[in-house]
């Protein structure tokens, strides 16, 4: 990220250079990742950031000195990732803090309980028979071990694999997931693939609090609960905060400078202070890009020989920065209908002098076992209420019975976060519509920001008395607005970058015909949050990418090293049919 324009092996200056194998927009973590593969692959690689800092929604802020927070994504749900072993991240300065005990819950009528995924001694106080019956904690055990047995491989069939082509018309029985489904669960059933999570969870008698938090799960982290066909990637988001869940030590800012020290280690060049204002087309193919005339390159025109990759969002690629006369008018007009009305993100970071401490809890909530997650109000009829206030009525919820929020601890894993006698309770969330769509006005979170964290404190100190106010040393609040002017992908105010619905999900994200990462420009990919499989930190986008450049590009593919491996269940486009 230096800026001086020092000398490449050719002598000619950096700022200077201008011709490259790819150019990538943006530097958040898909950005570097995809620049990162590249570069260790060989290919001479400049990326471009608008910002003065690379990361993107892998930052950090300290609301006061010494306490490190996540303004935006926070838990590190990549642990399944390739990349870890394909780019060494942990020679370039990353380490993983790991959870001991990662979530817990408190009922409305105050219950406490531990629901350790990974820890079978992690039981709710009366045990799990008392809440479900014997037969239904004996199916819940077997998911569980079964989840648990293949998680890496259910994970990376998921998440880690470019999504199939909607014109395969590929029906339940061809999804490549399928086959490490059945391997893990017994109970599973093709009609999974038609369910919604609520049907699942149902169907399987999965009682509350354990189904609330399920639900709860997959609405923070992805696909909603209620959508038809979304269980089984609503049980991989679940499966994803609980797979060897953490956060890279010292806060998610550390992944982004691993994935660019591995880029740079490796040949790339990366400039802050450099936004683009123009993909480069030339006879139907992506050529370069333009440069802001006051970026730093003195170069402002950038040359791409193989290709054009896009971490930037899709609407910005495709509408503000390609000239209309090199795309489609209906493709157009689908990026324009492109919904940004995406669930929206109030979060609240607290350093406090106590943890939290839940009298129903006992030797739960006791040293190791302490959950670094904890939601209030685990209730499905809580969330229900929830989500209808934000959908319905279109307003952040005002009744705290309608607040079902989880309160994170990361310093009860990293001790990097605070020092001795404070602790970072962070993040704090609560959904809200998003601003654009908010009754009152996109700036209504804003104006009941004071309101709204006081709810919250009353919240935690109805569950936890020992959490008064004289307990909270420092308060920091990014409302949905605030992140859209904080960080520029976050449109909506959502790490998602579009609208959480069917038609905008999974193999349809952003668009049916832009899921596979291309574009119909030649050269020009998209490496965005908004690209399957869409928001959170798993650097399964650039890996996912690697895929397709290899059927796209001869010299890609002709230079395909011993360290990289892909998925196995990925199905090529000649293989799809769509050749």
């Amino acid at each position: 990220m230096d800026r001086r324009a020092t000398s490449v092996g050719d002598g000619e200056p950096l700022a200077r250079r201008s011709e490259f194998d790819f150019v990538v927009a943006g530097a958040g973590p898909n950005g570097l990742g995809i620049a990162a593969y590249l570069a260790k692959w060989g290919f001479s690689v400049c990326v471009l950031e608008a910002r003065q800092e690379i990361g993107g929604g892998a930052e950090n802020a300290e609301p006061i000195p010494g306490c490190s927070i996540d303004p935006h994504a926070t838990y590190l749900y990549g642990a399944a990732a390739p990349a870890f072993e394909q780019l060494q991240l942990g020679k370039h300065g990353f380490r993983m803090a790991y959870t001991k005990n990662l979530a817990g819950g408190i009922t409305p009528d105050g219950r406490a309980f531990a629901h350790g995924f990974y820890n079978p001694e992690s039981r709710l106080p009366e045990t799990y028979e008392s809440l479900m019956g014997r037969d239904i904690t004996a199916l819940y055990l077997e998911i569980q071990e079964g989840l648990r047995r293949r998680a890496r491989d259910l994970l990376r069939a998921v998440y880690w694999t470019p999504p199939y082509d909607e014109r395969w018309a590929m029906g339940p029985e061809d999804q490549p997931v399928l086959g490490v489904l059945k391997d893990a669960l017994p109970v599973f059933d093709a009609s999974w693939f038609g369910m919604s999570l609520v049907e699942l969870t149902d169907a399987l008698g999965i009682p509350d609090p354990l189904k609330a938090i399920a639900l709860f799960g997959s609405w923070y982290n992805g696909p909603h609960p209620s959508w038809k066909g979304m269980a089984v990637p609503g049980v991989a988001c679940n499966l994803l905060y609980t797979y060897s869940s953490g956060s890279p030590v010292g806060g998610m800012h550390s992944l982004a400078h691993a994935l660019a020290r591995c880029a740079l280690a490796h040949g790339a060049r990366i400039y802050v202070n450099a936004p683009v204002t123009e993909i480069l087309v030339e006879g139907g193919r992506a050529t370069g890009v333009r440069a802001a005339d006051d970026a730093v390159l003195e170069e402002k025109t950038v040359r791409a020989r193989l290709g054009v990759i896009s971490a930037l969002h899709v609407r910005q690629t495709l509408l503000d920065l390609v000239s209309p006369r090199h795309l489609a008018p209906d493709l157009v007009q689908n990026v324009r209908d492109i919904s940004l009305k995406g669930g929206s993100l109030y979060v609240a970071h607290l350093v406090t002098s106590e943890l939290p401490r839940y009298p129903d809890a006992g030797e739960a909530f006791e040293g190791d076992r302490y959950p670094s997650c904890t939601v209030l109000n685990a209730s499905s009829d809580v969330l229900l209420e929830e989500m209808r206030d934000v959908y319905s009525f279109r307003v952040h919820p005002t009744d705290p019975d309608h607040y079902i929020v989880p309160i994170c601890v990361h310093d009860t894993y990293d001790s990097t976060r605070a020092p001795a006698g404070l602790h970072v309770l962070s993040p704090i969330y609560l959904q809200c519509p998003p601003p654009e769509d908010h009754r009152d006005g996109p700036d209504a979170v804003n104006r009941a920001k004071d309101e709204i964290l006081e709810t919250i404190l009353g919240l935690l100190e109805r569950y936890a008395p020992n959490m008064t106010r004289d307990k909270v040393v420092a308060s920091f609040v990014n409302t949905p607005r605030d992140s859209e002017f904080r960080n520029m992908a976050f449109v909506g105010g959502n790490w998602y970058g579009v609208r959480q619905s069917e038609e905008e999900w999974w193999s349809r994200r952003p668009l049916p015909e832009l899921a596979r990462y291309r574009t119909p420009i030649e050269g020009l990919y998209l490496c965005n949050h908004t690209s399957h499989p869409g928001g959170l930190c798993l650097i399964a986008v650039p890996y996912n990418l690697m895929h397709i450049l290899i059927e796209d590009i001869d010299r890609v593919a002709a230079t395909t090293p011993d360290w990289w491996y892909p998925s196995p269940w990925h199905i090529s486009d000649a293989e799809g049919g769509t050749a």
